[in-house]
């Protein structure tokens, strides 16, 4: 599966932002679809992931009540709406896909993911 993640951008704090992932195929069909991000000399830390099975979508605590994902089976597309962005947003955003049928335990572990897009810069600054 080949994913593109877009929608980055440079905003200002308490603004939004919303991130697409596109897939080539059917995606959340199969796969549960998560968004990661990575901000520099961190480690790549799992943000959100809805799963294929129409459960409960998961967040980190650190965007719970600020970010929003969601998928649209008609585009073969995962959103991630972001409200109120804080500096501490500021990443590279990436989008994956997992086939594992593991991801309501595992969903925050980047082993769990067997295709990655490419980034989407993600920059909150006044």
């Amino acid at each position: 599966v080949q994913l593109q993640a877009s929608g980055g951008g440079v905003v200002q704090p308490g603004d939004s932002l919303r991130l697409s992932c596109v897939a080539s195929v059917a995606i959340l069909n199969y796969h549960d679809i998560a968004w990661f991000r990575q901000a520099p000399g961190r480690d790549r830390e799992a943000v959100s992931c809805i799963s294929s099975r129409g459960g409960r979508p998961y967040y980190a605590n650190s965007v719970k009540g600020r970010f929003t994902i969601a998928g649209n089976d008609a585009k073969n597309t995962v959103y991630l709406q972001m409200n109120s962005l804080k500096p501490e947003d500021s990443a590279v955003y990436f989008c994956a896909a997992s086939s594992s049928g593991n991801s309501d335990r595992y969903w925050s572990a980047r082993w769990n993911y067997d295709g990655w897009g490419q980034g989407t810069q993600v920059t909150v600054s006044s």
